[in-house]
């Protein structure tokens, strides 16, 4: 027989994934000699048979009659004896914390004959009442659910009538009238009497916490955080004891340290004669915990000795939950508590410095994301800015300025020396100009990897995107909400970490650690605005030098110009691990690519573009070697989909037609571009003539792209520096395309360094994208001084995806329909894009055991993914500059979760490959 109950006596705190959090501490607490309620914990296994088959197993039906009669001889009471009755509350309690997301209910157990055992034994008629009705008013709702309202306008009515404003004003006769009221409401909208049998209401309570795991709310905390769908809860019966018997009785939440902050004291909320559900509900104000000691001495002592306790056997920050009745103190939860992220850094410091967890330790207290949050801008507390609109939170941080269309105004507006902000529909690699030049970028239109998002995070400009309600109109430069319309030169504030847009101008500054990171320790400090924030600066650091220290796997970043690459080394980055030269051509160059992708070949026309467009590529690669000296510089030749560096087609056509329509003749230089156009049009470019199939059918552009390369870094290497060149070929589906590329490379490198006088190694690698790729790694491998997994197209390519055609499209549905947790673009699908790369880790190593290997997609910076990397044994992660904190603190991360044990789910994934 499956076992589906648990004593408390049976459990422990590692039990979460059976018992759920609140069942695995309560019985931690119990097996430490805590006073803990006598009660049992239904598993989750039952939870997922109940959610599966839509009925109790019959074996969790008798396992908990057992549990309970144990129970029952234990307090020496039967569930709701009319004498003297049990009463038992039944609580959700999923592995991980999700609070308010799911069901509770008090005093089961209660029926028209046991309040009044309940209240002769008590000797509290009122106390009985009460608790009679709190039962009807949270059964009615959360098991047989009925509208909640209904009997909070009872209970107001009620108030009204007695002219009281609280709860506790209410007389006993009050109650039993207000009793019969909730009863009739049940009555009333269920057609049947509210339930008087206690194992009848238990079992139906049991099953409403079974059924709350898939509610609207819950689903959408486990979406929000992560959470798989598929854990379940667990359900915990606990013996009732009551904090509404009295001015002696009271309940409270407290917390071992401030979870907003992080400092050490006494921190929590108490009611005097109040269940525990009025402290969260706010149905009275509570009072701070330090006033307990007032109203009971001793249980105020009491609860401080088992805070401390908790604090050390859990190792940090608690939450507890307790209930005093007459005097005596009982404890209903603990879990590790929920914290900013301030407070997160901060406590873990803390925590080192008394002693109680190891600088490992402390590590794993936090992440990434956290870090990120404390990176953002800030905009001024004091600002009480309207709010325009809202869309996608797409890339974090704080900006104003005012409203530009599009690139010309940009930078015209940069160059004046005047912030803006770019509104458009969507963007596109056209739009890059006017993105570097704008301080923020707000779109109507894309999702959190669109164009806007993606090359937003990669320059760490906020961005906010899906902004749908907003009319974007670029003829006419106006953005349109409702009837109020902002026009160009009007002053706009995005908070790229809520999607919020506002009117005016709402200040910003980088936030203390932001300042940190890139100005180091002591400058940071130097600047600090209060005690929190040296302490918060000093924390951060602690962690980051740790990191650092135990880290396996190096960090780089994806830089395209000297500004991000100034930026990525000042933030710590470890060389360039994809300079994306595309992004070089465009602007005032994008003509002469045109001319050379439209020029025949061998052509006087198409060599002089080339000749036009190296020296520009000469200086940009010098200058950021020049940044990047003695670091690793990856250039990805040139990669982007053709119709990018072309005319719109669409355009080309209308402008043929209307000439026709007016009788005339389309000039002969439109003609022969349309006629060119059509010919090089592709109907998906994505996956067309692009990457390295771009080079093999234009001879000269990859050449001449390497010879700048070579040239740049020879320049430098005469005057002194120490550059470290790589030549990357992208979209590499089989060895000869490589073979091919590299036999022009060795030529390029050759014939340069004999030209300055120099000699010095340039690698050539190549990027794996394609599942072929990886599939035949081995044999890539032999032509291949390294790899590099481009995890963006190797998402789309596994997937079948366009990523910007269905992101906006049906990825939301994906989402709720539990395909996706998460999109693949924001974080690695492990088993399914996760299993090519290790893949394709494995074939490359068994040519090369020493096969250098990185990964430069948009998952480089994403902190789960990063721990997905550093398993599977790739050497370096690159990411956007202002990602590279987040990917040094993960990379760390990892390396002491391996030292500690490691993940092994993980470790038997990889072992399946």
């Amino acid at each position: 027989m499956p076992k589906y109950v648990y004593r408390f006596e049976e459990g422990n705190k590692d039990q979460k994934d059976l018992l759920g959090g609140k069942g695995a501490n309560l019985a931690e607490m119990n097996n430490l000699g805590l006073p803990v309620p006598p009660g049992f914990t239904i598993t989750t296994d039952a939870c997922r048979a109940y959610l599966r088959d839509g009925t109790v197993p019959e074996e969790m039906t008798v396992q908990v009659t057992k549990a309970l009669r144990e129970v029952e001889a234990n307090v020496g009471r039967r569930l709701g004896a009319p004498e003297d009755p049990l009463l038992v509350s039944v609580r959700s309690g999923a592995k991980f914390s999700m609070p308010g997301m799911m069901e509770t209910v008090l005093n089961v157990g209660l029926n028209d004959k046991s309040v009044l055992g309940l209240a002769a034994k008590s000797g509290n008629e009122r106390f009985a009442w009460d608790s009679y009705r709190r039962l009807i008013q949270m059964f009615g709702k959360t098991v047989q659910d009925i509208d909640g309202d209904l009997f909070s306008d009872a209970l107001d009515s009620m108030k009204h009538q007695r002219g009281t404003k609280a709860d506790t004003d209410l007389t006993t006769e009050d109650l039993k009238e207000l009793t019969e009221q909730f009863k009739a409401i049940v009555q009333r909208e269920t057609g049947t009497p509210f339930p008087q049998e206690p194992r009848v209401q238990l079992d139906m309570a049991i099953e409403a916490v079974f059924r709350s795991w898939n509610s609207e709310r819950a689903r959408i905390y486990r979406r929000r955080e992560r959470i798989p769908h598929e854990l379940g809860t667990a359900v915990n019966i606990v013996t009732m004891v009551f904090g509404n018997m009295g001015e002696d009785s009271g309940t409270g939440v407290c917390f071992t340290r401030d979870p907003s902050s992080g400092r050490p004291g006494v921190y929590g909320d108490i009611l005097m004669n109040a269940q525990g559900e009025d402290v969260v509900a706010g149905i009275r104000n509570t009072e701070p915990l330090t006033d307990l000691e007032k109203h009971d001495k001793k249980s105020y002592d009491e609860l401080l000795g088992i805070m401390r306790r908790l604090e050390t056997h859990y190792q940090d920050m608690c939450d507890i939950e307790f209930t005093i009745e007459r005097g005596k103190l009982w404890m209903l939860q603990v879990r590790v508590g929920k914290r900013t992220a301030g407070a997160a850094f901060r406590i873990a410091s803390q925590l080192v410095d008394e002693g109680l967890i190891t600088t490992d330790e402390a590590l794993t207290r936090v992440t990434g994301e956290q870090l990120q949050n404390l990176m953002f801008p800030m905009f001024d507390a004091s600002a009480k800015p309207a709010v325009f609109t809202k869309g996608m939170a797409a890339s974090p941080g704080a900006a104003f300025g005012k409203i530009v269309f599009d690139n010309d105004a940009a930078e015209a507006s940069e160059k004046a020396g005047i912030p803006c902000i770019l509104v458009r529909r969507e963007t596109n690699p056209d739009d890059l100009r006017g993105m570097v030049a704008a301080n923020g970028v707000l779109t109507s239109r894309g999702g959190k990897t669109s164009h806007a998002a993606v090359v937003a995070r990669g320059m760490g400009k906020t961005a906010v995107v899906g902004a749908e309600n907003i009319a974007v109109d670029a003829v006419e430069k106006t953005a349109t909400v409702g009837d109020k319309v902002l026009r160009e030169g009007d002053e706009i504030s995005i908070d790229g970490s809520t999607g919020e847009v506002f009117l005016g101008k709402v200040p910003v500054m980088d936030s203390p650690v932001t300042t940190y990171l890139s100005h180091g320790l002591e400058a940071a400090l130097k600047m600090a605005a209060d005690e929190d924030d040296i302490d918060l600066i000093k924390a951060v650091d602690r962690a980051m030098t740790h990191a650092d220290r135990v880290r396996k796997l190096l960090v780089r970043t994806n830089a395209d110009n000297p500004q991000d690459t100034r930026r990525a080394l000042s933030f710590g980055a470890e060389g360039i691990g994809l300079c994306r030269t595309e992004h070089m051509f465009l602007g005032d160059r994008r003509p002469l690519v045109e001319r050379l992708i439209l020029s025949p070949e061998g052509s006087t026309e198409r060599q002089a573009a080339l000749d036009a467009l190296e020296p520009l590529q000469k200086g940009d690669f010098k200058e950021m070697l020049q940044i990047m000296d003695g670091k690793h510089m990856t250039v990805r030749l040139i990669d982007p989909p053709l119709h990018e560096f072309l005319p719109d087609l669409l355009g080309l056509e209308v402008k043929e037609a209307v000439a026709r329509a007016q009788g005339q003749e389309l000039p002969e230089a439109d003609t022969k571009m349309l006629q060119a156009v059509r010919r090089m049009h592709e109907a998906n470019p994505m996956l067309g003539l692009r990457g390295v199939r771009l080079g093999i059918y234009l001879p000269g552009l990859f050449q001449m792209q390497m010879r700048a390369l070579v040239q740049a870094a020879c320049e430098l290497k005469k005057e002194g520096k120490n550059p470290h060149p790589e030549i990357m070929v992208p979209l590499i589906g089989s060895t000869r395309e490589l073979q091919i590329v590299r036999d022009e490379a060795e030529e390029v490198i050759k014939s340069v360094q004999a030209e300055y006088g120099v000699q010095f190694e340039v690698p050539v690698g190549c990027m794996i994208e394609l599942p072929r790729a990886a599939m035949t790694a081995e044999t890539i491998a032999k032509e291949a001084d390294f790899f590099s997994f481009g995890t963006n197209d190797l998402t789309q390519t596994t997937w079948g995806f366009s990523r910007d055609d269905v992101e906006g499209v049906f990825f939301p549905q994906y989402v709720e329909a539990g395909i996706f947790g998460v999109s693949p673009f924001e974080s690695i699908d492990v088993h399914g894009v996760g299993r090519v790369i290790a893949e394709g880790v494995a074939r490359g190593r068994s040519t090369k055991p020493d096969l250098s290997m990185g990964i430069c997609g948009e998952h480089g910076g994403d902190p789960l993914s990063i721990q997905f990397f550093h398993r599977v044994g790739v050497n370096y992660v690159s990411c956007s500059p202002f990602r590279v904190p987040v990917a040094r603190l993960e990379a760390g991360r990892a390396a002491v979760a391996e030292k500690a044990g490691g993940d092994s789910s993980t470790d038997d994934f990889l072992k399946s490959v």
